[in-house]
């Protein structure tokens, strides 16, 4: 395996593989730039895309284990100072939070609880109703999860566009670095390869301010979806990126360099598609 290393990122650049029941399938790497904390494509038009964005702060945790509830409340407790900010007219900056949650079961508003197969009274993992839109998913090690905090008055003032966006977004990922053709299904959300779904979309929208968001499963252990009917669909199955790159892939690279890559073809393929410049902070 290759290493390319550009302004401080490493990316993995896997030479073509020939081996029986897969196709040749590199990976592609796309350079972007750390300038003055703010990251951009770095081609000759970063310059004018760092002045004409809007800023986005990326508290991003990506490696990290955060319980689901801490993520939760920090999110809603960021929707209420977005509203003060609105009403101040000092909102400035949308934010991302990206991070990875110990196992956990989450339900949306009007999930049904047939589609657990165990009783919600004794769950194997914690449990969560949310406000969120969507039926019952799973998350877990492996997965990333990106929850974008958008003022949508900045974007678009439509829901079904956002939606859409957080497909395109990862439908991106999977083509341009791990040439896997992703696609929507019509009438459902998510991304999908085939029949297998690979990434979950649920979200809130609170006075055009999002929050909930998106989850990738990258090396997921798939087995705790097999206790649900995941999003509510009896005919669907899920994947992970390390599912569908196959197994002769998957041995030769280590599941924590797949996570790290995931998540700059992610941090790259947000800020394009929502035309942002991401600036990392801390949690204080």
């Amino acid at each position: 395996m290759m290493l390319l290393a550009s302004h401080g990122f490493m990316i993995p650049c896997l030479p073509r593989m020939n081996s029986e029941g897969m196709r040749n399938r590199p990976f592609y790497s796309t350079r972007f730039a750390n300038v003055d904390g703010v990251y951009h494509v770095a081609d000759d038009s970063a310059t004018s895309h760092r002045v004409q964005r809007r800023r986005c702060d990326c508290y991003d945790h990506y490696k990290q284990l955060i319980p689901y509830m801490e993520a939760w409340c920090w999110q809603k407790s960021l929707v209420r100072m977005r509203h003060d900010l609105v009403g101040r007219d000092e909102d400035h900056s949308d934010m991302l939070i990206i991070l990875q949650h110990p196992p956990v079961y989450t339900l949306g508003t009007g999930s049904l609880e047939k589609y657990l197969h165990f009783n919600i009274q004794d769950s194997p993992y914690e449990i969560y109703r949310t406000e969120r839109g969507g039926e019952v998913t799973y998350h877990g090690p492996g997965q990333l999860v990106m929850y974008p905090i958008v003022n949508l008055r900045y974007h678009k003032m439509d829901l079904h566009w956002y939606l859409r966006s957080l497909e395109e977004v990862i439908i991106r990922v999977l083509s341009s670095t791990f040439a896997i053709k992703a696609s929507r299904i019509k009438g459902l959300t998510g991304v999908w390869v085939g029949n297998k779904k690979v990434a979950a979309i649920g979200i809130r929208v609170s006075r055009w301010i999002s929050y909930h968001g998106l989850a990738v499963n990258v090396t997921t252990d798939l087995s705790p979806f097999q206790r649900i009917v995941p999003c509510g669909l009896q005919d669907r199955e899920v994947c992970s990126l390390k599912e569908l790159l196959g197994n002769s892939l998957s041995g030769k690279i280590e599941d924590s360099v797949l996570i790290d890559t995931a998540h700059e073809s992610l941090v790259k393929e947000f800020s394009e598609v929502f035309q942002l410049s991401l600036s990392n902070r801390s949690i204080s």
